[in-house]
């Protein structure tokens, strides 16, 4: 085993410690005159070459630009780089991502760029039988999750990663990094306290188990109270995707399975550079496996042209009726005589005990 091989095994096991995304460069193929040859490789992160060695500086600004592509969305991809590739922009030939060599020493060469992504992060905030249940599916389609509850019994979440007996927002931003998805599930208890921790965690997207009605009046006290206005509207609620309002969902399981729903069809839009990179929608309703995406076109879409917010607010859906999501018993801290309405529809028990 070589050194460069031994340096580049050492740069994989550091960054899986600290949990940080990055990108396996191979040599695939090499036309020389190329300084690389086949079988090299390096670590690469979006900030630059940690390992390795897969040629000169004629390569390199090729690589670091496709490997940004790669780990906003997961995908891996094949390049060329090659001296008779036209034009500034890279071209689409097949499944390969051709660029133009950007100093004169000829050669070309091919690589394979395998992104390496940590664990999705859930967190969620409450400790009702919501928050319980999505604290028990979640890790079930792959996400780490992190129990955020004033006073939590941990006994409660033990398929949890951490759980946290305390929602204040100073220690939930000690304890979580940037970037995780949020859901707020305290559901009539601490839900203002349980708001601003979601806000103070630097989320990818926050969703608020709670009525539309319920949850307007919570955003208006946010702001009220100085809370970022930008922030507070991209709070998504009611939370989940519409089995619970179409088919009737109204138990603690069946809700967070619709809250879920929502996350993972979250999780599989990713942003590079505060750019969404966004899976195609047909494929992520249909369910069917995700065709072919140009990568011409995702390269395009990292221009400033086409930018978009990395946290982009997801469309209100219609409450949820006859469940957690549809309300129950009133904030007691907030004096909003609004919330003394919000109760489950009559006739249907709640998931919330009410």
């Amino acid at each position: 085993m070589t050194t460069p091989t031994l340096d580049v095994l050492a740069a994989l096991q550091r960054l899986n410690e600290r949990d940080e995304p990055f990108a396996l460069v191979s040599v695939l193929r090499v036309q020389p005159p190329a300084s690389a040859r086949p079988g090299d490789k390096a670590v690469v992160t979006r900030d630059g070459f940690a390992a390795g060695w897969i040629g000169g500086g004629c390569a390199q600004p090729a690589v670091l630009r496709t490997v940004k592509l790669a780990l906003a969305d997961g995908r891996a991809r094949m390049i060329r780089i090659a001296p008779n590739a036209e034009g500034a922009e890279p071209r689409e030939l097949d499944d390969v991502l051709e660029f133009g060599m950007a100093c004169h020493s000829g050669g070309t060469l091919e690589l394979f760029i395998d992104p390496v992504l940590p664990k999705a992060r859930l967190v969620v905030i409450g400790d009702s039988p919501v928050a319980v249940a999505l604290a028990g599916l979640a890790p079930r389609v792959g996400l780490a999750v992190t129990v955020l509850a004033q006073g939590a019994d941990t006994a409660r979440f033990a398929d949890a990663a951490l759980v946290l007996a305390d929602d204040g927002a100073d220690a939930a931003a000690r304890a979580v990094a940037p970037g995780a998805f949020v859901v707020v599930a305290t559901q009539g208890r601490r839900d203002v306290q349980g708001l601003r921790c979601a806000l103070a965690l630097a989320a990818r997207q926050v969703w608020l188990v709670a009525s539309a009605r319920k949850a307007q009046v919570l955003k208006d006290s946010l702001v009220a109270a100085g809370a970022d206005a930008t922030a507070v509207a991209a709070i998504v609620a009611p939370a989940g995707q519409r089995i619970a309002e179409q088919m009737g969902a109204h138990t603690p399981e069946e809700v967070a399975l619709s809250v879920l729903a929502a996350v993972v069809a979250a999780r599989r839009r990713g942003t590079v550079a505060g750019v969404s990179v966004d899976e195609p929608a047909a494929a992520a309703a249909s369910g069917a496996p995700e065709p072919a995406r140009s990568l011409a076109t995702a390269t395009l879409a990292t221009t400033a042209s086409q930018a978009r917010p990395a946290i982009a607010p997801l469309p209100d859906l219609p409450p949820i009726a006859a469940s957690c999501c549809g309300g129950g018993a009133a904030a007691s801290e907030l004096p909003v005589p609004a919330l003394a309405g919000v109760a489950p529809a009559a006739g249907k028990p709640s998931c919330c005990g009410s």
